[in-house]
């Protein structure tokens, strides 16, 4: 009898825990500078792709709500080159985007020998999004799918409404 009320104990507090405890995708939008020192939001996080190579996802946003927001999708410099501009491949079940290679409108990634970052235009996939659904992404001779969980999402949704400051 003494062994059952310990094992419901134990039990009653495990739970307790788990309801009380914060999940582990907590938002990692923050507030950074960018290169010229101004203000901008982002979300950082990094990913494996079906290769199980590691990527360095970056959302981020200069400015107001409504600015563009920008992808910046890093590699390991010296592993691959990525060849501008290339369209970034958006898949969301059936639905299907191609985002802009903008990376060339950058004038530190342009003059980066490295060629190990690439940004695209966010702004069309996040409009056309009414949740954080899971996305695969792909690029072009670099990545065959780089799985994009729904918090990962949710963070790129709120670098796009959420005011610097906030």
């Amino acid at each position: 009898m003494h062994l059952l009320r310990r094992l419901l104990v134990s039990l009653l507090a495990a739970v307790l825990l788990l309801l009380v405890t914060p999940g582990v995708a907590i938002a990692q939008v923050h507030e950074h500078q960018d290169e010229n020192g101004a203000p901008m939001l982002r979300s950082l996080e990094s990913l494996r792709d079906l290769d199980y190579q590691s990527w360095q996802a970056v959302a981020y946003r200069t400015g107001t709500p409504g600015n563009p927001v920008v992808l910046r999708i890093v590699g390991y410099p010296g592993k691959l080159r990525l060849e501008h501009p290339a369209p970034l491949l958006v898949q969301a079940g059936v639905k299907e985007w191609q985002l802009d290679d903008i990376t060339l409108e950058n004038p530190v990634l342009a003059s980066d020998g490295r060629e190990a970052a690439a940004e695209f235009a966010l702004d069309p996939l996040l409009n056309d999004l009414s949740n954080n659904r899971p996305l695969r992404l792909f690029l072009p001779g670099v990545f065959n799918e780089l799985p994009v969980p729904p918090y990962v999402v949710g963070e790129w949704r709120e670098v796009q409404t959420e005011p610097l400051g906030s």
